[in-house]
């Protein structure tokens, strides 16, 4: 009964097909190290003889030796005739991403506003960092409603905006005051029963 392809050993070049392959497992079983260069060098031969298009410039092997050494699983251990692809070079680690460990003093405003708030309090004073201070208040306003359904506290709000900003935006929560924010409502959906005529 012949064997499927299935419970076979995987073929990792597929492309070459499993004969090849299975003349690369030789070849790395060979216990003499003579022997099993001779091997590798008629392998190279075969491979370079059905598949001239990996050829280079001047019958340049280097692909070919390249393809038998992940074929081997790269352990074929001969004194290869030019510098071959490794495991390394073929699955790279890649570096890992540095990570902020910075603390946030409050997780319901985030990271981007302390940030933001940093950038506006070092503006010169004038109309344009009055705006965006207004702005950024009022968000904090929506973003604290998010957690805090019922209702913020206003005084609250400017009391982190100054803290955020190392006291450099302070203002006066009872002549500083934010807008109202109320939930708008849920539109109702319409009827489309029809109604039964009499």
């Amino acid at each position: 009964m012949l064997p499927y392809n299935t419970d076979m050993e995987p073929v990792l070049l597929p492309e070459y097909g499993r004969h090849l392959q299975g003349l690369v497992d030789y070849c790395v079983g060979i216990p003499d190290r003579e022997e099993r260069t001779v091997c590798a060098y008629a392998i190279a031969d075969t491979m370079a003889g059905m598949f001239p298009e990996l050829l280079g410039i001047n019958k340049d092997y280097s692909k070919i030796w390249d393809q038998i050494n992940i074929m081997s699983r790269f352990e074929l251990d001969i004194d290869f005739p030019c510098d071959v692809i490794t495991a390394e070079k073929m699955n790279p680690t890649p570096e890992k991403l540095p990570y902020t460990s910075s603390a946030m003093r409050f997780r319901h405003y985030g990271k981007n506003i302390e940030q933001m708030i940093s950038t506006v309090a070092e503006l010169e004073e004038g109309e344009e960092k009055e705006v965006l201070i207004s702005m950024l208040a009022h968000h904090m306003k929506k973003l604290m409603l998010q957690h805090n359904k019922e209702g913020v506290d206003d005084a609250k709000i400017l009391r982190d905006l100054a803290l955020y900003s190392g006291g450099k935006i302070n203002l006066d929560p009872s002549t500083y005051l934010l807008h109202e924010y109320r939930e708008a409502p849920q539109p109702q959906r319409a009827n489309n029963k029809r109604k039964k005529r009499k």
